[in-house]
């Protein structure tokens, strides 16, 4: 099968790549509007983009009448986003926030979530998100009229206790119950891995027999 996307809507392209990527981590974004308000949205086109300096890149797309979303609005303001993964205990407050309400609306008071401090930004974050990361904008590049992508820098990152050894910074699985962005309405925890050693050139020879 071949699909030339010049040649379909958005709505199927993105039908179809967000079928075919997955899974896609999420970014529960949390901000701070101009009224004062906490904002927090999830979003799927996210991912990290560097370690030095630490980067952060993130989809932003209009609302349904062709202006910005309370996300959006609120970096283009302040320059200031903290970026909270989502476990499988607060996947559901999670999903609750990305109900459509109005900008005088906390989805925090939506969904019982618990906002905390965060130590470089005025942003709160998701007290309960196993893992956050405090941002401030580096650059929003303006694709189209009604897509931009944020590119983010990390400031700091918020840890719960157990996920990360702090003698060697190690990850536990274990203890890190994230989940992942399938299709429609589908997500996934992370299931069996498994390994692969990166081989050096000797050893790749060595194997190879050649």
């Amino acid at each position: 099968m071949e699909i030339d996307f010049r040649k379909i809507p958005p709505q199927q392209r993105y039908k179809i790549l967000t079928a075919a990527v997955i899974p896609r981590p999420i970014a529960f974004v949390t901000t701070r509007g101009i009224n004062g308000v906490d904002n927090a949205a999830p979003f799927s086109f996210f991912n990290v983009f560097g370690e030095d300096p630490p980067l952060v890149v993130l989809g932003l797309q209009s609302s349904s009448d062709g202006g910005p979303k309370d996300t959006t609005r609120n970096i283009r303001y302040s320059s200031e986003f903290a970026i909270n993964m989502v476990d499988r205990p607060i996947a559901e407050a999670m999903n609750v926030c990305a109900t459509d309400v109005d900008e005088g609306t906390s989805e925090f008071d939506m969904s019982g979530l618990t906002r905390a401090e965060c130590r470089h930004i005025d942003v709160c974050r998701v007290a309960e998100a196993p893992i956050t990361f405090e941002c401030k904008r580096m650059m929003i590049i303006q694709i189209n009229s009604t897509r931009d992508l944020l590119v983010g820098e990390v400031l700091h990152m918020h840890a719960r206790d157990g996920i990360i050894d702090p003698d060697n910074l190690h990850l536990d699985l274990d203890n890190y119950d994230i989940v992942g962005r399938l299709f429609a309405n589908l997500y996934t925890p992370i299931g069996k891995t498994f390994q692969h050693d990166r081989m050096t050139p000797e050893e790749w020879w060595e194997k190879s027999g050649q």
